[in-house]
């Protein structure tokens, strides 16, 4: 991969991983005229799977705010598939939605999410500023902490 958004990804240590294969009956991605659709992400790692259980309960603040970090990471995975590895065609993030694993009465949901936002902010710059949702939830697919979704305007 080469271009603005891979030196970037550079300088901030970031190798993207092989993106994940859809466990259920979904596209990882759709592309409708110059929107890209990311399906939710959750915390696939080197290693497998990590940051798995609740916000609040096994894992704190901090852990939660880097899960959406690695969230995040998949989803610019699974854009960089569907821009052929071209992540320069990313002219803007347009909305992101995160799931937060969460014990009952937890609020932080919005510092969760951070995790995610801060990194698309990194990475694309002002065209990684974006509408947001962060949304609470009493479970998650494998009962990781975090899940995250994108939709991105392309060329």
């Amino acid at each position: 991969m080469t271009g603005r958004v891979a030196t970037k990804l550079r300088e901030l240590g970031i190798e993207l991983p092989n993106p994940a294969l859809p466990q259920g009956a979904y596209v990882p991605y759709v592309r409708t005229g110059a929107l890209l659709f990311i399906s939710g992400q959750i915390t696939a790692g080197a290693n497998g799977l990590e940051y798995v259980g609740t916000v609040g309960k096994e894992i704190n603040l901090d852990e939660a705010k880097r899960a959406a970090r690695l969230a995040a990471i998949n989803v610019i995975a699974q854009a960089a598939q569907a821009l052929d590895g071209d992540l320069d065609r990313v002219r803007r993030v347009v909305k992101v939605t995160g799931f937060v694993n969460a014990v009952p009465g937890f609020a932080q949901h919005p510092e969760v999410i951070n995790g995610a936002s801060e990194l698309f902010a990194e990475v694309f710059g002002d065209m990684g500023r974006h509408a947001r949702a962060a949304v609470g939830a009493s479970s998650l697919p494998r009962n990781v902490a975090v899940e995250v979704e994108a939709i991105f305007e392309v060329a």
